[in-house]
C-alpha cells in the first residue's frame, strides 16, 4: 500500500512568524503519526526560514521514518552525517522562492552529486533526488547512484499531464530507481498519482496543514490517507 510522508515545514513557518516556541513541529509530528502518517518530512533550509536544527534533532527521535530535504551543500552534509535521518532528499534551493519551485537539475552536476550521494550512502542514509518528470533527470539520478527519486508533481497539480508522470515513473522503475512523488498534491488531485504503479510514497505538506486548521492534524492526515486509498 502506498505510504504517506507528512511534511511539517508549514508548522515551523507559523512558529517563526512570531519567533515563538509554538506550535512545536516535533509535537505536532506526533499527531501526524497518530493520524496514520508513515513518515515525517522536513526541509532544513540554508537560511533557516522555518525548520531549525533542533527541530531536526528532535524529529529524528520520533518512532517513525525521517526524510530530511536539503540542498547539496557542505554544511548540510555535515548535519546529515551527524543526525543520520533515514533518508535525505536533495532539492534545489533559492533564497527568493516561497516554496521549492522545481526539481533538482541533476543532469548538470553529475560529478558533484555522485560524490555527494556516495558520502551519504556510506553512512547508511538512503538518498533520493527531487526531480522534474523529465527523462534526462531520471537518467542522471540513476547515474549518480541515488536509490530513489521524488517526482515533482507541481505541473500535474496545476492541470498538467498525468500521462507524463506515469511515463516517467515507468522509465525510472526500468532504470532500477524507486519512486516517490510530491508537491502541490491535495485532497482533490492526489488519487490519480497514488494509483500510479511504481509510486511508493507521496510526500504532502501544505494541503494537510491547511486542512488541520479546521479539523486538527490527526484528522487531516486520516482524511488524506483515505483520499489516497479509496
Amino acid at each position: 500500500m502506498i505510504r504517506l510522508g507528512v511534511n511539517i515545514d508549514h508548522i515551523a513557518t507559523l512558529r517563526q512568524a512570531r519567533l515563538e516556541g509554538f506550535p512545536d513541529p516535533a509535537l505536532l509530528a506526533e499527531e501526524a503519526i497518530a493520524g496514520g502518517a508513515d513518515g515525517i518530512v522536513c526541509h532544513l533550509r540554508e537560511d533557516r526560514r522555518h525548520v531549525q536544527d533542533d527541530d531536526v534533532i528532535r524529529l529524528r527521535k520520533l518512532p517513525t521514518r525521517l526524510d530530511l530535504e536539503m540542498a547539496a551543500t557542505s554544511e548540510m552534509l555535515k548535519i546529515a552525517l551527524k543526525i543520520k535521518p533515514d533518508m535525505v532528499t536533495l532539492v534545489p534551493e533559492k533564497r527568493q522562492e516561497i516554496t521549492t519551485e522545481g526539481g533538482l537539475n541533476a543532469a548538470n552536476q553529475l560529478k558533484k552529486l555522485k560524490l555527494y550521494v556516495a558520502k551519504l550512502q556510506r553512512a547508511g542514509i538512503i538518498v533520493s533526488l527531487f526531480v522534474d518528470p523529465e527523462s534526462k533527470q531520471i537518467a542522471a539520478a540513476a547515474k549518480v547512484g541515488a536509490k530513489f527519486i521524488e517526482i515533482h508533481t507541481g505541473e500535474y497539480a496545476r492541470g498538467g499531464s498525468l500521462v507524463k508522470v506515469k511515463q516517467i515513473v515507468d522509465k525510472a522503475v526500468k532504470l532500477g530507481l524507486r519512486v516517490n512523488a510530491g508537491h502541490g498534491l491535495d485532497y482533490d488531485n492526489v488519487k490519480p498519482i497514488a494509483a500510479i504503479p511504481g509510486v511508493e510514497e507521496l510526500n504532502i505538506g501544505f494541503s494537510i496543514i491547511a486542512r488541520a486548521v479546521i479539523v486538527g492534524l490527526r484528522q487531516a492526515v486520516k482524511e488524506m490517507k483515505g483520499a489516497m486509498e479509496k
